[in-house]
């Protein structure tokens, strides 16, 4: 509405729930408006009315009754809200007209009414609000500008403003009418003399959220709310409909991503303002669909951190304003610019053609299977969309609604560093051994964890290359040196293999989408395990619908020709505690010496030269084929030695924790009584403003395979974790006091 407008429409309304100050924290239905229309030229005030509005639902609290007076009888006889709001438009335009006036503006007692209640519910019932519900005054703040000794502006009531400016309390009881009777004589007070105050504090609602590129100025925390257990796949159009009424800044939704570039369920949201922040969190714990929300303060910095970026690349693609983004998943490596053309064919067109393409590449130029798009308008998007598991070349390719916050995120990690590391191989130590005894593997952590999976039925001549195309776009969740190919007693496949996963959850998805898919004309079954499971296998053991079966006593072995120099029987130890423990790290020591002087040293197996050629693979796994039955994985040996020696020998292993972390430069920091729910992003939360990556921190489990309530965490320097500790160290995280200690 324009600045400039003749008439008010005082303006109150009231809900199913909480009322006041808590108007529309409880997502509870409008049931009752009224409104009265004063000439701001002429100072006179036309008819009241009063409507009643019909809720879904008819459950009025106790509250609600008592200050309105209201009964469901009453409401079952009511209109619904679009009715009474056709009602509203036409009696007050035709009102307005009467006066000789051309426009009118809502005052309300607090911008609760509109941005609170009115746009959201009308937004969940898809409905289309009148024009002037997207602007109005609020009577507080114009009356704090003619009595600024009557205090802040945002504490004001209605009673109160009453009572500084003497005037007499109105008596009428129904609801609704008391209220709007009363913010009419506080509109003409301040329209009479001494003020004569002239209304220009209009605040609008936006229409729509602004995408586009966040620009990387200070971001004022004051503004910034993080929300949780977003859908997956929803888009910012989503997130800004979920906060319709309140304005976000231009391109103020960061979606967040996990370790592995997907959408964790989280968004940073920036505001325009703390007053609308402050809005935003009375939403806690409303609901998107059937999912509720979760909002939470955030930083600026976390904001920035998502959303902000200074690739050149990206800001050029950003640089077209009011453009719809789609991002593909699952591209060949050999896509090009026009095999992507191609497929969303002639009825979905790209924005400038190659132009508006923007391939995702590794630092050294691979590309990682993921591009965004750009559209001009709705519809070109709808039509991509619709194009979903579709395939182009021999892939199927996903398509979601993305936005700019998430392209820099996604650039921003991919060109950081690379998701696959490789470890080096490591080195031979030659030392006389009389009996070779299996030990886990220096970086293979057993656990009940159910993070791997197994492949079975694979054909004989399938190699790593195979299988890591038949994973297809879950090749970037596998661990490094994750890929164990099984191999029978005579040295040849087995037709089973073994992978290591990221998590739980991605060993979850892979053996839904995985099993039964073709390789090559066999059908492959693929099923969740654990890696205390795969260990058992590896090591001799058989796994079936019977379950765990252990290592034979003694195996044949048929070692290669460079390993002639140990001796063929080879005896496995039962199963110690000390080799299938998971990594309980304590504070990192330097490794000590085993009591018996006769304890052997460790030697490993290095890689053969055909392991070496896959090392130098583009997705860098590495291969490794030891002598069978056991994993195709480095693997260590150690003399047989009296109990207790063997235990000491593998606790001067560095453990796979200590290869992750304690190898690290910088310093180790322990927390201890954290919440045995808390995850790696909380403990991120917990050092906000350090600087950390998810790669830093560790996340110690129990002999059970659950959370002990300690993790480590790497930071850059031993400054940085001294720091850490003073300013951190006895803070609450979820109602735990956490302690922080330094590891020597």
């Amino acid at each position: 509405m324009a600045s400039h407008s003749d008439t008010l429409v005082v303006f109150f309304g009231a809900t199913a729930g909480a009322n006041g100050g808590k108007l529309g924290s409880d997502e509870r239905e409008l049931i009752l408006l009224v409104w009265q229309i004063v000439d701001l030229h002429e100072k006179k005030v036309g008819k009241l009315q009063r409507r009643l509005v019909k809720p879904d639902s008819l459950d009025l609290t106790e509250q609600c009754k008592e200050e309105t007076g209201l009964t469901v009888d009453e409401l079952l006889k009511a209109e619904p809200l679009d009715t009474v709001l056709q009602q509203f438009q036409q009696s007050v335009s035709a009102e307005v007209k009467a006066l000789g006036r051309s426009s009118y503006t809502l005052c309300v007692d607090s911008p609760l009414i509109v941005r609170q209640v009115l746009h959201p519910e009308a937004s969940k019932k898809n409905l289309v609000l009148p024009e002037c519900f997207y602007s109005f005054v609020d009577l507080r703040k114009e009356f704090h500008k003619c009595c600024p000794n009557s205090g802040p502006a945002r504490e004001l009531t209605v009673p109160a403003m009453l009572d500084y400016a003497c005037i007499p309390p109105v008596t009428d009881q129904v609801a609704g009418v008391t209220e709007v009777k009363s913010m009419v004589l506080i509109t003409l007070h301040i329209l009479a003399d001494p003020y004569s105050h002239k209304f220009t504090g209009f605040e609008a609602v936006k229409y729509k959220f602004e995408s586009g590129a966040c620009k990387t100025e200070a971001v004022d925390s004051e503004t910034v709310i993080r929300a949780r257990g977003l859908p997956w796949q929803s888009s910012d159009q989503d997130i800004a409909r979920f906060f319709k009424g309140l304005n976000i800044a231009k391109g103020g939704v960061a979606l967040c991503l996990n370790a592995q570039g997907r959408r964790n369920g989280e968004a940073l949201v920036r505001f325009i303002n703390a007053e609308h922040r402050d809005m935003a969190l009375e939403r806690h714990k409303h609901h998107m669909g059937s999912r509720y929300i979760e909002v939470y303060k955030a930083t600026g910095e976390e904001f920035l951190k998502i959303a902000g970026g200074t690739s050149n690349e990206v800001a050029q693609f950003l640089s077209k304003e009011n453009q719809v983004i789609i991002r593909m998943r699952g591209l060949p490596f050999t896509a090009t610019p026009q095999d992507v053309l191609s497929f969303l064919g002639p009825d979905t067109p790209v924005t400038d053609g190659s132009e508006g393409l923007l391939f995702v590449k590794y630092p050294d130029g691979r590309p990682t299977g993921d591009a965004f798009v750009l559209f001009a308008c709705e519809d070109y998007a709808q039509n991509a969309l619709k194009k979903h598991k579709q395939i182009l070349g021999k892939r199927y390719i996903e398509l979601f609604r993305s936005t700019a916050a998430e392209v820099q995120q996604v650039l921003n990690r991919y060109m950081s560093t690379p998701l696959i590391s490789t470890l080096p191989p490591t080195p031979m130590v030659s030392v006389p051994m009389p009996m070779p005894v299996l030990a886990t593997p220096p970086f293979l952590a057993t656990g009940s964890t159910r993070d791997c999976v197994r492949l079975r039925g694979l054909p004989y001549t399938a190699a790593i290359e195979d299988i890591l195309e038949f994973m297809g776009e879950h090749t970037v969740d596998i661990k490094p040196h994750g890929v164990h190919m099984v191999l029978n007693q005579q040295g040849r496949p087995s037709g089973d293999a073994f992978i290591q996963m990221k998590s739980a959850d991605r060993a979850f998805m892979v053996s839904q989408k995985c099993h039964k898919k073709m390789m090559k004309d066999r059908y492959v079954e693929v099923f969740q395990c654990s890696t205390e499971e795969m260990s058992y296998v590896l090591m001799g053991g058989t796994l079936n619908r019977s379950g765990l079966s252990p290592p034979p006593c003694k195996l044949p072995c048929l070692s290669p020709p460079t390993y002639a120099a140990f001796t063929s029987p080879a005896a496995i130890l039962p199963t110690e505690a000390a080799l299938y423990q998971p990594p309980l790290l304590a504070t990192p020591r330097t490794p000590q010496p085993a009591a018996h002087t006769a304890a052997p040293a460790l030697a490993y197996y290095p890689p053969q030269p055909h392991a070496q050629l896959y090392m130098n693979m583009n997705m860098n796994y590495t291969a490794y084929y030891p002598s069978p039955p056991v994993s195709p994985s480095t693997v260590s040996y150690f003399a047989a030695a009296p109990p207790g020696s063997v235990a000491a020998a593998v606790a001067a292993q560095p453990s796979p924790a200590m290869l992750q972390h304690g190898a690290q430069h910088g310093a180790l920091v322990r927390m201890q009584g954290l919440p045995y729910n808390a995850g790696v992003k909380d403990i991120l939360s917990f050092f906000q403003g350090y600087q950390l990556s998810a790669d830093a921190v560790l996340v110690l489990y129990n002999l059970s395979g659950q959370r002990s309530g300690e993790a480590l965490v790497t930071f850059p320097s031993k400054e940085a974790a001294r720091q850490a500790v003073a300013e951190r160290s006895n803070h609450n995280l979820y109602g735990h006091t956490v302690r922080l200690l330094c590891c020597k």
